[in-house]
């Protein structure tokens, strides 16, 4: 059976099977047999081919790997447990979101102590003029899962009033090239930290202020799949929320 996914793979990145062949150094004979007749390359050339094409080894060859590898290249994905996000020291927020070269996304209902932060606040904007791209998903105050929110955690209208000021805060980074806001109305169960392959997850818990919960640490290891569990569920997330100011 024809591997598609690697073929739509090659098309989406603008990649000839020749490209493909000899940036990693195979024959495109190789190459071919693999999409044509679906044969699976052996694994230092499927992270070979998945580094290339900036995808996933299991994506592309969901069969290749045992669940046991796939739990172990998992396990390995994290880097630190924090108990609480309060226990999370402000260098690690600071080198998380100043090792992006690519990218940096936040998706959080409030995130209050991180627009609070100049510091950090003036790092996203350094790195949006270096070309990083910038994208940050606020709750919508206006909606019932920021109420909702705001009840589960004893706070009640104060959740909606919180991302209201966080968005006077961001102020400065609106309209900004590479910077992009936009509000979503999820039910969220984690909030999210990203730089390129590294992220930063807070777990929600019901009834516990966001910064009460566990933090994990998570940097991306080939062959695993819990960092693109949750750049997926952030790219769900962006693609159903609307510009702020819209």
């Amino acid at each position: 059976m024809a591997n598609e996914r690697l073929r739509a793979a090659l098309l989406q990145k603008g990649v000839s099977i020749t490209d493909l062949a000899n940036a990693i150094q195979v024959d495109p004979k190789t190459v071919e047999r693999w999409i044509t007749k679906g044969r699976a390359p052996y694994r230092k050339h499927r992270f070979a081919v998945a580094s290339y094409l900036d995808t996933e080894e299991t994506y592309l060859w969901p069969e290749a790997l045992t669940r046991e590898q796939v739990a172990a290249a998992s396990e390995s994905e994290i880097v630190t447990v924090y108990p609480h996000r309060w226990a999370v020291p402000r260098d690690v927020w600071g080198r998380l979101f100043a090792s992006a070269s690519e990218e940096i996304g936040v998706l959080v209902y409030s995130g209050l102590f991180l627009a609070d932060d100049t510091g950090l606040v003036r790092m996203f904007g350094e790195k949006a003029d270096a070309g990083v791209r910038v994208r940050i998903l606020l709750g919508d105050p206006d909606c019932a899962e920021v109420a909702q929110r705001g009840k589960d955690e004893g706070i009640d209208d104060g959740m909606a009033a919180k991302i209201r000021n966080v968005l006077v805060l961001y102020r400065p980074l609106q309209g900004r090239a590479n910077i992009e806001f936009r509000l979503h109305a999820t039910v969220l169960y984690n909030s999210i930290y990203r730089a390129d392959d590294q992220f930063l997850i807070n777990t929600h818990v019901y009834g516990v202020p966001a910064g009460n919960a566990p933090v994990l640490h998570l940097r991306k290891v080939v062959g695993g799949d819990m960092v693109a569990t949750y750049a997926e569920s952030f790219e769900r997330v962006w693609d159903g929320a609307r510009p702020v100011g819209s």
